[in-house]
């Protein structure tokens, strides 16, 4: 991590960063049934958000508010169990931000440009000078503080965070089209043809959801837009296309800000909003050299952690050996007599005798029942495998019991072992 200059340290201890937290993301279908996106666990003990928050906390962004709304309870509990920490003493606030009606008693949030509109007087109480609004449902590592730097020192009525990703990828992203100053030229949504990059013709800058404003500037905005019968109250569909159509939005690439896995690394940023996105992230972390470190001490990623026993491996009889290779094993499982291949266990897991798992995403307090044999699968909170359950050998027979994408990644819940087993 590099050293922060004097300027990045006074913007960053005059900022607050606002996590836009209320999406479904119903693309991972039965994931989110009961929880939002942000609260999606990730990583073996974390949860999707906790990368937003840790980023901020890491930047030295002392204010942090987190907006939801879309199924809340999981993730405000989250918060509160694992963010509770900032002292108001050392001049520090951590705001949950609930939809509440607090502008309309007719309105929920509108759009993620109302869910900071009704929360300004919020906001306003803390006296911030800038403000980062952030997606709450991205996995990455960025140093905010750099942003806030290249924003105050442009001059530019917003700074829009943006990724470099290949053109032929980009038609599913926001695309910025930038001169060769990074001023922002047009906002393309999902364009078809999305332009280039300058001296760099096959890669395009797609919008993280990541924006930086002057507090005073945006609010006389989000007054203006609020008042707007015709908008969606969106920063992507309304707030910014304005600002860039005004002449004063810069793109900031996130190349310049990213944390990365050592000096030779492709900086790291993931929308994980699909279970084959989601799985595929996960079970990169089993690598020998992930891109994503999760080791660095220099930049944690903050969460709640449970008090938990040690993790267990019992018996050592042929076909009968507890263990796990290329594997993440979090605290509180016992292995128990199970073989354990490129996989990733959250806290409480049990795989119990004769079970044979590889490539699979075992979310908490998961019982993995005798003789089981699964391949390609993602298994939700609390589900217990019954025993002899085979998954990932026969992709017709996963289509009728479970969840199976494209790519033949299965999701398990409870619901679909009940049905199973009527």
């Amino acid at each position: 991590m590099a050293p922060s200059s004097t300027l990045r340290g006074l913007v960053t201890r005059t900022a607050m960063a606002i996590v836009l937290a209320g999406g479904r993301g119903s693309r991972l279908m039965e994931m989110t049934d009961s929880r939002a996106k942000p609260a999606v666990y990730f990583g073996g003990k974390t949860r999707i958000i906790d990368f937003a928050l840790s980023n901020a906390l890491n930047s030295g962004i002392p204010r942090i508010g987190v907006a939801t709304q879309y199924k809340a309870h999981s993730l405000i509990r989250h918060l509160q169990h694992g963010w509770s920490f900032f002292r108001p003493e050392r001049n520090e606030s951590f705001d949950i931000l609930p939809a509440s009606q607090r502008v309309s008693e007719e309105n929920w949030y509108l759009g993620t440009a109302d869910a900071v509109y009704q929360n300004m007087d919020i906001i306003r109480s803390y006296a911030p000078k800038y403000l980062v609004v952030l997606a709450g449902d991205h996995v990455y590592k960025q140093d905010y503080g750099v942003m806030l730097e290249e924003h105050c020192e442009s001059g530019a009525t917003v700074t829009v965070g943006c990724v470099e990703v290949p053109r032929h990828e980009a038609s599913g992203f926001g695309v910025m089209h930038v001169d060769e100053k990074d001023r922002i030229l047009q906002f393309l949504e999902k364009p078809a043809d999305p332009p280039a990059m300058p001296g760099h013709p096959d890669l395009a800058l797609a919008s993280m959801g990541i924006y930086v404003f002057d507090t005073e500037f945006l609010f006389d905005i989000l007054h203006s837009d609020a008042s707007d019968p015709d908008s969606a109250h969106d920063f992507g569909h309304n707030i910014i296309p304005k600002l860039v159509k005004d002449g004063g939005a810069r793109a900031h690439h996130f190349s310049r800000s990213a944390l990365r896995s050592g000096p030779h690394a492709e900086p790291y940023w993931r929308d994980v909003g699909t279970l084959d996105a989601y799985f595929a992230a996960n079970i990169d972390l089993t690598t020998a050299d992930p891109d994503l470190d999760l080791y660095d001490r220099e930049w944690p990623i903050w969460t709640y952690s449970e008090m938990t026993a040690p993790c267990k491996f019992v018996h050592d009889d042929d076909g009968r050996r507890g263990e796990a290779i290329s594997s993440l094993v979090s605290g509180d499982c016992i292995v128990s007599g199970a073989t354990i291949r490129n996989s990733l266990l959250f806290t409480g897991v049990r795989a119990n005798s004769y079970g044979q798992i590889e490539n699979a995403v075992i979310l908490p307090r998961v019982n993995i029942g005798r003789s089981t044999r699964l391949k390609n699968v993602i298994i939700e909170r609390g589900v217990k495998i019954p025993d002899g359950l085979v998954v990932g050998e026969d992709p017709e027979a996963d289509a009728r019991r479970f969840r199976r994408t494209e790519k033949g990644i299965c999701l398990i819940t409870s619901k679909m072992i009940a049905d199973l087993e009527r």
